[in-house]
């Protein structure tokens, strides 16, 4: 499973030193599109190889523990689901083994000129199939 290991800082936080919920949407963020660049689809190849950005489309978070002030956490993207015009990604953030947060997040795939729904071109879907990791 990829992992992106990141550090907590001050500007993640609140006033008492823990990682404000909206924090964790951008390291997800961060993840996925770290997992993408590895598996070769940079967010620029996206746009210039198929003509597609991805957006997110749904989110389901479960926030069971704080990170806090200075905590090295790693930030885990899998994908779990591979369809024609949408993608599911399974992630989580965690302290020392431990799940601080899950995620579910379900992005789709939109024409990078108009924004519009658009299907994954068959060599991107075949690519990111392969890469699928099941619940």
């Amino acid at each position: 499973m990829f992992s992106l290991p990141l550090r907590i800082y001050w500007e993640d936080t609140d006033a008492g030193g823990v990682v404000y919920h909206a924090q964790y949407v951008a390291f997800l963020e961060r993840a996925r599109s770290e997992w993408m660049r590895r598996h070769g689809f940079g967010q620029g190849d996206l746009r210039e190889r198929f003509g597609i950005v991805f957006a997110v489309r749904a989110m389901e978070v479960d926030f069971r523990g704080p990170a806090r002030l200075d905590d090295a956490v790693e930030v885990t993207a899998r994908l779990a689901i591979a369809r024609g015009a949408s993608a599911v990604f399974a992630q989580a953030v965690l302290r020392d083994g431990v799940e601080l947060v899950t995620a579910r997040v379900r992005v789709a795939s939109l024409d990078a000129a108009t924004f519009r729904p658009r299907a994954i071109p068959d060599d991107l879907h075949a690519l990111l199939a392969a890469q699928v990791e099941p619940d």
